[in-house]
């Protein structure tokens, strides 16, 4: 158990933080703090809960999973990807069928952390994850439709086609008022970074909307007139359960746990990449299942990583857990001391600031690029995406995961009755020992698609962070896949922002082609990229002695 589940905080703790480190981390807390409040209060508002629920969650969870968590700079709390989910819950089961599914999840994820599944869950491919963030973000969109424009909807059907086809009946309704608060909130939310990086863009249209709209007594709904006062109180909730009705909360609770342990560990992916660390994948599940049963007692809803405000954390200079729980501390002041003037906000002012959330975590270009790729993501990617907005996302999950297990088998099957033919080295030195100790070779030995993707970048990223020079050698890469190049990108940009050399050799024309499309030539130039080894070896030692 003790190898399972170890904080980084604890770890952190033991180490030791200078007073530096924790001046940056308490104010880097405090920057994401403000970060959050509109984020928290909007996710729970487009979840069809109160605007307290958002907060409450982001306080209680986002304390949680930066204390007992695997990353050191995750930032928990609720998400964008839950909205839909969330929404469809409580329609079809109520609050209390919402609390139950969320406790149920984090027992889930404990149980994921425990049987060690946190590296199996980063092996969805990429273009899966592409087509339902992508058709999250869609779904996203079109829920902000109805308070982005004013429109008189008395109740919006949560199918997306009916949804649409509600706003269109409506159209005469527009209050043009609150389009005009739209359109500024998403000006100020997205330009706001050309005059200032330390007040998030998304807090200051708040500051900015909420004074002009109560003063001018502008025509527009308000989260007091659709919600009333935002409580300025903790209350403990407990649901009623009934142990014959449980199997009905099975699905939705799955659906939870693989989409916040996904999203978690995709976070702790990215800002391991920021900070140059190593996150602790099971111990990380196990805080997020922790976090999932705690805060729905308190009237939460479901939480995980966010990679926005994790992100937002690293650059602002948070390295350390601590960082986390002041974000958390932040929000609860703010809520115990300033709910009375947080209830002013516009509906319309949240639905721009939803608007950009959906537009940032589209990946539309991701979606793009993967378009332009093979016949097998393509179809994993419409697949995911087209279920996603139309029907239900655990059936995404569900259809895309064994449709890319059946693509993969096939591939495989293929592969096997192909010969690799297109090696084009001659008198390549085999002997490793005499070159100089500056410089590395790493050879990938097969495919590189999205089971052996992050193995591979890893090998890759250990090897180069020992060296100067490094070559990689992909005689026998037979085809790269989305996730394989979405993985190599990565590791490429960190040893070149490391001032580290890559050179590749061997690759055949498809994969050059590739690499070219995905532009991993922005870490390794066109001159080094070469047929034969014996060449990139001589160029090597070259840049070495220069």
């Amino acid at each position: 158990m003790e190898n399972i589940f170890k904080p980084k905080f604890f770890t952190v703790l033991r180490s030791g933080i200078d007073r530096k480190q924790l001046t940056n981390d308490v104010f880097s807390g405090v920057v994401v703090g403000l970060v959050a409040l509109p984020l928290a209060i909007a996710f729970a508002v487009a979840s069809g809960v109160s605007p307290d629920k958002g907060l409450i969650t982001a306080v209680v969870a986002g304390f949680i999973i930066s204390l007992l968590g695997g990353s050191r700079v995750q930032i928990g709390g609720p998400t964008g990807a839950f909205i839909i989910i969330v929404y469809g819950i409580i329609e079809q089961y109520g609050v209390d069928g919402l609390i139950i599914s969320t406790i149920m999840a984090g027992v889930f994820l404990v149980l994921f952390g425990l049987l060690k599944l946190g590296t199996l869950l980063k092996f969805f491919p990429h273009s899966l994850v592409v087509g339902f963030t992508s058709g999250i973000a869609l779904v996203i969109f079109s829920t902000q439709i109805k308070d982005a424009f004013g429109l008189s909807v008395t109740k919006v059907p949560s199918e997306f086609h009916a949804k649409w086809l509600t706003y269109f009946s409506a159209i005469d309704s527009i209050n043009y008022t609150a389009v005009l608060v739209t359109v500024a909130t998403i000006l100020i939310t997205v330009f706001a970074r050309r005059l200032t990086s330390k007040i998030p863009g998304a807090f200051l249209s708040i500051v900015i909307i909420t004074p002009l709209v109560y003063f001018l007594k502008l025509d527009v709904t308000t989260i007091e007139s659709a919600f009333g006062s935002i409580p300025s109180s903790f209350s403990i909730t407990v649901p009623s359960i009934e142990i014959g009705q449980l199997q009905h909360y099975i699905g939705p609770a799955i659906t939870i746990a693989l989409l916040g342990g996904i999203e978690s560990l995709l976070s702790a992916v990215v800002a391991d990449g920021m900070i140059g660390g190593k996150h602790r994948s099971n111990t990380e599940l196990i805080a997020q299942g922790i976090a999932n049963i705690v805060t729905p007692f308190f009237g939460g809803i479901p939480a995980t990583g966010a990679i926005a405000r994790t992100a937002t954390n690293v650059k602002n200079g948070g390295r350390t857990p601590i960082a986390g729980m002041v974000h958390a501390v932040t929000l609860l002041l703010i809520m115990l001391f300033l709910g009375q003037w947080a209830k002013l906000i516009p509906m319309a002012c949240l639905a721009g600031i939803l608007m950009v959330v959906a537009y940032n975590m589209s990946e539309w270009r991701s979606f793009v690029a993967i378009l332009k790729g093979r016949y097998f993501d393509i179809l994993i990617l419409l697949t995911t995406f087209v279920i996603t907005v139309f029907f239900d996302l655990t059936l995404a999950i569900e259809i895309g995961v064994v449709l890319s297990a059946l693509l993969f088998m096939k591939r495989m099957a293929d592969i096997s009755d192909k010969r690799i033919d297109n090696i084009v080295d001659s008198d390549v030195i085999e002997n490793y020992s005499d070159l100089p100790a500056a410089l590395k070779i790493y050879e990938i030995s097969g495919p590189l698609f999205f089971a052996s993707a992050r193995r591979y970048s890893e090998a890759i990223e250990e090897i180069g962070l020992r060296c100067e020079v490094l070559i990689i050698r992909m005689r026998h890469v037979s085809f790269i896949d989305q996730t394989g190049l979405h993985n190599l990108k990565d590791t490429l940009r960190m040893l070149s922002n490391k001032n580290i050399t890559i050179l590749l050799s061997g690759g055949n024309a498809e994969i050059k082609e590739e690499i070219k499309q995905f532009e991993l030539t922005k870490f390794v130039p066109d001159a080094f990229i070469f047929d034969s080894f014996n060449d990139a070896t001589q160029k090597a030692v070259e840049l070495l002695k220069e």
